[in-house]
């Protein structure tokens, strides 16, 4: 998910498309990174001693349509989101699947959490391609096996 999210993001070239929305209910690509970053930093640190809600995130500043950081900014917080979920998820035990988390005070097992996060995460890498599909158009460049030309 992770890289093929980057394949995409890469067939942008201008910047300023990263804050681009087919409307104004929908998320841009820079909210939608934010949000990945923000929410794998919150879920997966210290997960087993702290909320997976953890107090010091700012979720709504990571829909704030008006804020602009840069694209490295974005990266790195989205390379730092990844790099915990992933650091996390791969030192769990066999054990641990079964130990309990809490996400917004609400009780998981940790296979729970891994699935829930998961299914969050997929809705918005999903949001992210079709986002990347809409901005480059005719020149977006598969990421699967391509469509039959006819």
């Amino acid at each position: 998910m992770k890289i093929n999210s980057e394949k995409a993001l890469n067939q942008i070239s201008e910047y300023e498309k990263y804050h681009w929305t087919p409307n104004q209910e929908s998320n841009n690509l820079s909210i939608l990174i934010r949000h990945f970053a923000g929410n794998m930093k919150s879920r997966w640190t210290d997960i087993f001693t702290t909320d997976g809600e953890k107090e010091s995130r700012k979720r709504d500043v990571e829909f704030d349509e008006t804020l602009r950081v840069d694209k490295e900014q974005l990266m790195k917080d989205w390379d730092e989101g990844w790099g915990i979920t992933i650091k996390t998820i791969s030192e769990l035990t066999n054990e641990d699947l079964i130990r309990t988390v809490y996400i917004r005070k609400e009780p998981h097992t940790v296979l729970e959490a891994i699935n829930r996060q998961m299914l969050h995460y997929y809705a918005h890498f999903g949001q992210i391609l079709y986002l990347v599909k809409l901005i480059v158009n005719e020149n977006w460049q598969t990421l699967s096996i391509a469509k039959k030309k006819q």
